[in-house]
């Protein structure tokens, strides 16, 4: 049989996905139903757990519980129950994934300085699962995994699994030696949702900024893993000042419900 030519092939690949509007009205193709991602992530979830080191220090995790479950408990889905996890790291870091999955690196609360700006960095990462950025970027590795796997092997790397395109996709690519990062939009899409989450919940959205700001400062010139493929600070702390009018009243409506302010206990 001849080989269909490339741009054809695309055509009947894209004629199959689902297509789906992000909750800024932006087009998305969806290549997997909401149970294949989640098994995904609950997966690559498994996988880090057993990679980095959890850690012990029961005030601490007991903080970041607080502060994640808070901000899961405006979501949408109350059914999905997340699990937090706490891993000892100087990483600035922290990721959510599809299954309801949350994982924060002990270097980042050397730069979120309080919990209100834990729960932006939390917010932000919970927002692209719901976004479903996660779905996307793994459809986009589905699409591309053959072009990957060949540029893999010609630097000398070996085989790529389709396991570890998928963690990369998922925004794991420290694990796996390479990332997908997200878009700029996603990156949009997830400040303005995650702003508005960690507003819900009663957390200062006005520390959003504060947060990024501290985040600009820290590692260097290259700045903390969490911000390798973000948008520029500038830029970011400029999108994230216009919402304040916009989030602030959701602040004040939900700040005095709060039974529990979140605080690593001396």
């Amino acid at each position: 049989m001849k080989s269909i030519p490339a741009l054809l092939l695309s055509a009947f690949i894209l004629s199959g996905c689902a297509t789906h509007q992000s909750p800024t009205g932006r087009s998305q193709t969806l290549l997997f139903s909401s149970e294949e991602i989640n098994q995904m992530g609950d997966q690559s979830f498994e996988q880090i757990k057993k990679q980095e080191r959890l850690s012990t220090d029961s005030k601490l995790v007991t903080y970041v519980d607080c502060v994640a479950n808070r901000v899961t408990r405006v979501l949408p889905d109350k059914s999905l129950k997340w699990d937090v996890v706490v891993f000892e790291s100087d990483q600035v870091n922290a990721f959510a994934l599809p299954g309801g999955h949350i994982g924060v690196y002990t270097g980042l609360l050397n730069v979120a300085e309080n919990e209100d700006q834990l729960a932006t960095v939390i917010g932000h990462e919970v927002a692209h699962v719901l976004a479903n950025h996660s779905n996307e970027q793994v459809s986009r590795a589905q699409m591309t995994g053959l072009g990957m796997q060949l540029a893999d092997a010609a630097l000398g790397a070996g085989g790529v699994s389709n396991k570890d395109l998928y963690m990369a996709a998922l925004g794991l690519g420290t694990q796996v030696g390479f990332i997908l990062p997200y878009g700029r939009e996603q990156e949009s899409e997830a400040d303005i949702m995650g702003v508005e989450l960690m507003a819900r919940a009663g957390f200062d959205p006005s520390q959003s900024m504060l947060l990024w700001q501290n985040m600009a400062k820290a590692g260097g010139d290259q700045g903390p893993e969490l911000l390798s493929t973000h948008p520029s600070h500038s830029h970011r702390i400029d999108d994230l000042s216009q919402m304040q009018a916009q989030v602030m009243p959701l602040y004040l409506a939900s700040k005095d419900k709060v039974n529990n302010r979140c605080q690593i206990a001396k």
